[in-house]
């Protein structure tokens, strides 16, 4: 099979690596990266465990093939500290017991990331939390302490 040099920003840093024409942004991300963190759960999009930022918006890695990231900006969990420590967002869902396995988290932060992007400045509700949630499935924590994070830090309280 055909492989396709991809060129991409992945956490700020240029990044290239060969990939077939099938392959899923996720498994480029993992084994031609070596980018651990994001997740591959159902393969379906469904669960969210997958979910990273390209060009500052959520997208399934395992839903998006590499080479439609070609050209693109990938942020990934991997990115997302930073050298003087963890994002607020990682820091509170500890805090707040919204977090246990951690398979759901990588895919928790980056849609929380991007809800605190779009609302920057503005007030947010338990259901504006629940609804971007909604599709990032977490049998571990019933979701409570991940709401009360993301109202904690993006609400700044």
């Amino acid at each position: 099979m055909t492989e396709h040099l991809v060129r991409l920003t992945v956490n700020g840093v240029a990044r290239e690596g060969h990939a077939e024409a099938r392959m899923h942004l996720a498994d480029f991300l993992r084994q031609r990266l070596g980018l651990t963190g994001t997740h591959i759960g159902c393969e379906h999009g469904v669960c969210g465990a997958c979910t990273v930022l390209v060009d500052g918006a959520t997208a399934r890695a395992c839903l998006m093939f590499a080479v439609q990231a070609n050209g693109h900006a990938v942020q990934t969990i991997e990115g997302v500290a930073t050298q003087t420590g963890l994002h607020p967002l990682q820091v509170a869902l500890s805090r707040h017991h919204g977090l246990q396995c951690g398979y759901c988290t990588p895919g928790v932060v980056m849609t929380l990331m991007e809800l605190q992007h779009e609302r920057a400045g503005q007030q947010i509700t338990e259901s504006d939390v629940r609804t971007a949630l909604s599709g990032n499935l977490c049998r571990c924590t019933g979701y409570q302490g991940m709401v009360e994070a993301a109202l904690e830090v993006i609400n700044g309280k």
